[in-house]
């Protein structure tokens, strides 16, 4: 091991729900281990890598899983992500190759999956200490769309011999079952916590004091409601992504609060309306932030994610059809009616940072792990 530490990161590009767990472990880490060396491989825009992760770090551009492949932000492709599996898996070795040479180049001292199990199958093969960190992983999620295809078996064989290779499987609260992993470790949840401008956002956008602002944000995956044919609704205003282009009073573009981060809007609206992900879910709850999301029953993860958001935070679910029609006005109603629950505490980064100290070699200096198996 070297005097400085070097942690390699594989972050799936699924979204931004993965980057949205890592990023307040990895700053965690950073703020209690300062000399920590950092490289992260994803396919997702550098840009929105160092919005999140806070220091200096390198960045890999490279792919090591796809996850699902989606039609849009609530829609999956399964048949298409059947097929992509198997083409996948048939170059697999050609596959394990090329991340074990990105890996031998960066000679990392440990590696953290999130969670790309190409990745953990390399470090395995390359004997580098490894952690994986999620809320779902894809043998489960392709378990979830495909249980009837009759090479499911051997599909999800590789991915869970290699999430089983970690040292630990560590799965922030909430995350779905993971009954065919053997290393899984319970943590509490993980979210960044914003700034709430909420004063300075009314003066900026001229909103009255009692207007309810709410913040559209659909996840990584490209999906515009037809919000031209919403209906406005009296007492409400709306911050849409820049690149919805809606020329109207009550759906402002979030890029005219661009020294706001996202976590900071989050934190400073009343609703956040969103598709059931992770990282929106742990945000909005951990931020106190009430939530409008679409169904996604399809989705394997959703009803873990569901159930948990109901226990903490305030939500409520419409239909796809509503989001379409843009009728929100009952269940916004019905959201700002709740009694409203307090912020949950995002214990999940410290725990799992923990777990890297340990596996970077600190020991115990900062405490050890708790070890929560399952």
């Amino acid at each position: 091991m070297s005097d400085i530490p070097h942690l390699y990161v594989a972050l799936s590009g699924h979204g931004f729900g993965h980057l949205a767990q890592v990023a307040p472990v990895l700053n965690a880490l950073c703020r209690r281990r300062p000399a920590v060396r950092l490289t992260v491989q994803s396919g997702l825009p550098e840009a929105v890598l160092r919005e999140r992760i806070d220091g200096d770090f390198a960045v890999i551009v490279g792919t090591a899983d796809f996850g699902m492949l989606m039609v849009d932000a609530l829609e999956a492709k399964v048949a298409e992500s059947l097929a992509a599996y198997r083409a996948f898996h048939a170059e697999w070795e050609t596959r394990l190759v090329w991340q074990e040479r990105l890996l031998r180049e960066a000679a990392p001292d440990g590696v953290l999956a999130d969670i790309p199990y190409l990745t953990l199958a390399a470090a395995a093969r390359l004997e580098i200490p490894a952690l994986a960190l999620c809320s779902l992983n894809w043998a489960d999620i392709l378990q979830g769309y495909g249980a009837d295809e009759p090479d499911l078996a051997a599909l999800r064989a590789p991915m869970l011999a290699a999430y089983n290779s970690a040292a630990a499987f560590l799965q922030p609260a909430p995350s779905m079952p993971m009954p065919d992993l053997g290393n899984a470790v319970s943590i509490g949840p993980i979210a960044a916590l914003g700034r709430n401008r909420r004063a300075d956002i009314n003066r900026r956008l001229g909103l009255r004091e009692d207007t309810t602002l709410a913040l559209m944000g659909l996840g990584g995956v490209a999906m515009r409601p037809p919000l031209e044919n919403w209906p406005a609704v009296p007492g409400i205003c709306w911050l849409t992504p820049p690149d919805w282009a809606v020329a109207r009073s009550d759906l402002v573009d979030w890029a005219t609060l661009s020294d706001c981060s996202m976590v900071d809007l989050i934190r400073s609206c009343d609703v956040l309306l969103t598709k059931p992900g992770y990282g929106a879910f742990t945000e909005a709850a951990c931020n106190g932030t009430r939530v409008l999301y679409v169904e996604r029953d399809d989705w394997p993860e959703e009803p873990w994610l569901s159930h948990w958001l109901m226990a903490h935070g305030n939500g409520v679910k419409i239909g796809r059809r509503r989001l379409t029609s843009g009728e929100v006005a009952e269940p916004l109603r019905a959201l700002l009616a709740q009694p409203a629950k307090p912020p949950v505490a995002p214990t999940g980064a410290a725990e799992a940072a923990m777990w890297l100290e340990r596996m970077l070699g600190y020991g115990s200096a900062s405490g050890q792990p708790p070890d929560s198996r399952r």
